[in-house]
């Protein structure tokens, strides 16, 4: 038996509920009982809209873009492109074996840490080394946009008169947002600098929420930077509405029966340009334009139960029911609208300065590292925890960008695959009985806010779960261990129905298949949820489902769920175990796994993909 598959021997006041408020600053309507569900609308067909009356586009960047060609091109920025695009070698990862010598690891505890000693024989698996990234961004998105894949440049697609409509990722990526200048942002402004040199002035900018939150305009501003924030916002830089029935018209349906909506203003532009950043393998393609533009209709042909049980897994494209059904309304979407997609991937250098700790190696921590980790987890057992959620959701990471690709979106998405492969693949032999994890503070789901009880499963059996292709990580029928304290806690602003799901719902029903069928659709279209959704900033009504639905491949698979340090009546409400420590866990999980099962421990973040054989 590998060493990497050994089994070890065994070793020897929750906070107060938070009701939902009200957005601040609106008047709340009469509040009706959930009502039965409404058919779904049927949404217009596309009429002509009447001509933009915004103000034209400022050249915010106005030096011109001449028209490049390959000889314009340097010749070693040529080649280094190729070899990124074509190069199978990825970043070594490690996957290493608790020894009686090895230090207490590292894990992740929401807003604080542990130190925690496994037992002898535990699998851990750790991040790749950071890749370097390209040595001048600027040229490299420059080079993407000129040779763009099974795509014309995009300056052959500028043209004076046309409408120009620039979508991109909302506030869910990257985790935790990156120092800036946000790569969205220097995209974008390439984009801009070139349609103001090929005399574009219809231009809007959209945030591509899907059904996620409104972003702030200190968001939306961090995002794209003060000089397209104040050249476009507010009329032509705004946050994506999945529920304006002014708006959002059926652009047609697959032959599977999958909707596809869009924004009128997207259907009427000339070209539609998407900008992405890629986080985890599931990220952009056709997932970019048709999800993040439209509505809770056309989301819900993917999002939902027998897809997500269909998708093994959700990193793992090709193996994917949620990717398969993207890519065909991608491919619809594509027949009616044009698009220059434009695709980045980051390296993984996700803490810096005293908190670089974190993606270290225990045993090669220096004194300075030890006296860094032991201030940290002083200052979050010790300070407000109002204080220590702002201190880590400030954390900005130092991501560098590795690869920018762009043109036609399949061409696009398969080069960025292949240079997210060189970061974060690792390769791994064999299952494991127990899949242990640290659930940190941050989701895509809670920036700036609060990581609640559903969130929490949903990194716990959703993502984390899911950072494997070809196999899972625990074998099926095995336990999965996570480290979190799972407090009854919520932000009332962002997750109103949240609140309302863990509470009400939750109680009569945990099967993911019976909450869609009984309780989906009330809450997709409460009026008040939708109200707070389009007026406020909070997730549409539905997401909790989808966040429930998100874990459900997870609950399947494994036959237990112990949250090492959670609130015993929270877990038990979402119908899981808490234990006080990792060796409580394994003795609550020995009726399943045995006294002496083999362990996985994930040592993330920073995020990794495991190529399980």
């Amino acid at each position: 038996m590998s060493a990497e598959a050994r089994r070890p021997r065994k070793p020897g006041a929750k906070k107060p509920a938070t009701k939902p408020s009200p957005a601040r600053g609106t008047a709340k309507p009469p509040r009706p009982a959930l009502p039965a569900a409404p058919a779904p609308p049927k949404l217009a067909a596309p009429p002509t809209p009447p001509a933009l009356t915004a103000p034209p586009s400022p050249k915010i960047l106005p030096a011109p873009v001449p028209e490049a060609t390959p000889r314009q091109l340097p010749s070693a920025l040529r080649v280094a492109r190729v070899e990124t695009e074509t190069s199978s070698v990825t970043a070594p990862g490690s996957v290493v074996e608790v020894t009686r010598k090895t230090p207490p690891l590292l894990v992740h505890f929401g807003e604080g840490f542990k130190r925690v000693r496994f037992p002898e024989g535990t699998r851990v698996i750790y991040p790749p080394a950071p890749l370097a990234g390209v040595e001048d961004p600027e040229a490299a998105i420059a080079e993407a946009l000129d040779h763009p894949l099974n795509s014309e440049p995009l300056n052959a697609l500028l043209r004076p008169g046309m409408k120009l409509t620039i979508a991109f990722d909302d506030i869910s990526l990257p985790l935790p947002p990156m120092q800036l200048p946000d790569v969205r942002q220097r995209v974008i402004e390439q984009v801009l600098t070139r349609a103001a040199a090929h005399g574009v002035t219809d231009v809007v900018l959209i945030a591509a929420l899907s059904l996620h939150r409104r972003m702030t305009d200190a968001e939306l501003r961090r995002a794209v930077g003060d000089r397209v924030f104040d050249a476009f916002h507010p009329h032509r830089l705004y946050n994506h509405d999945a529920e304006d029935p002014d708006e959002m018209i059926e652009v047609g349906v697959t032959d599977r029966g999958e909707y596809v909506d869009m924004p009128k203003r997207a259907m009427d532009s000339d070209l539609l340009v998407y900008v992405n950043i890629n986080l985890v393998a599931m990220d952009g393609g056709h997932k970019s334009v048709p999800v993040g533009l439209g509505t809770y209709r056309s989301v819900r042909a993917h999002h939902n139960t027998a897809t997500l049980y269909e998708s093994r897994s959700y990193m793992d494209p090709p193996r994917s029911a949620i990717s398969h059904s993207v890519d065909r309304q991608g491919r619809l979407l594509a027949d009616h609208l044009k698009i220059f997609t434009i695709e980045t991937t980051l390296n993984n250098d996700t803490f810096d300065g005293p908190m670089k700790f974190m993606q270290k190696h225990e045993n090669k921590w220096t004194p300075a590292d030890r006296a860094a980790f032991a201030g940290i987890q002083k200052a979050t057992t010790t300070l407000p925890r109002r204080r220590v959620r702002d201190i880590f959701h400030n954390i900005a990471a130092p991501y560098q960008i590795t690869s920018v690709q762009a043109g036609e979106t399949e061409a696009t998405h398969a080069s960025t695959l292949r240079n997210f492969h060189r970061q974060h693949l690792v390769p791994v032999k064999g299952q494991s009985d127990v899949l242990v994890a640290g659930i940190a503070y941050l989701s895509p789901y809670n920036v700036n806010g609060v990581l609640n009880p559903i969130l929490v499963n949903t990194m716990a059996l959703g993502y984390f779960f899911n950072l494997y292709r070809g196999k899972p990580l625990v074998r099926e029928g095995g336990v999965m261990i996570a480290f979190h304290p799972v407090d009854y806690e919520w932000h009332p602003i962002h997750h109103p129905s949240y609140i309302d799901f863990f509470d009400t719902v939750l109680p009569q029903t945990k099967d993911p298949a019976e909450l869609e069928a009984r309780f989906e659709e009330d809450f997709a279209y409460d009026p008040w949820y939708r109200h707070l959704y389009r007026t406020s900033h909070a997730y549409h009504g539905v997401h909790p489902f989808y966040m429930w639905y998100w874990a459900a491949h997870g609950m399947r698979h494994v036959a237990r769920t112990i949250y090492v340090g959670g609130d015993p009546k929270t877990c038990h409400q979402m119908g899981f175990m808490s234990a006080t420590s990792l060796k409580d866990a394994l003795e609550m999980a020995s009726d399943i796994v045995g006294s002496n099962p083999s362990i996985t421990y994930l040592h993330a973040p920073p995020l990794f993909l495991c190529d399980v054989t």
